[in-house]
């Protein structure tokens, strides 16, 4: 996933407000896409609250994410590092996973 950069005014806002990291949590696979954000350092609050909703009207302005699949999860996770400077992006996808094949002599009644 390409990472946007961040809204000034949005980073500007969060680093006063004593966050510490965005972490947006793309999700996926049932045709929709879904979003969570976490706004590290930063207590539950009216701040908090208004930050957030600003955060997220930003970030469904600047990314694009229908969750189309085939009902198979998946998502993209980006960090922004406020403290660091850095931006950290991760995919990550469930998978199906089988087991051992068993065979036994096929029975009639």
């Amino acid at each position: 996933m390409q990472v946007e950069p961040l809204k000034k005014e949005l980073f500007d806002r969060a680093k006063e407000a004593g966050v510490t990291k965005i972490v947006l949590r793309f999700s996926g696979g049932n045709d929709e896409g879904f979003l969570d954000i976490e706004l590290g350092g930063l207590d539950y609050s009216s701040e908090y609250k208004s930050l957030w909703g600003d955060i997220e009207n930003w970030v469904w302005d600047v990314y694009s994410y229908s969750g189309a699949g085939d009902g198979t999860s998946y998502g993209d996770d980006i960090t922004y590092d406020l403290v660091a400077g850095k931006v950290t992006t991760q995919e990550w996808a469930h998978v199906q996973q089988m087991g051992d094949e068993c065979h036994d002599t096929l029975e009639t009644r």
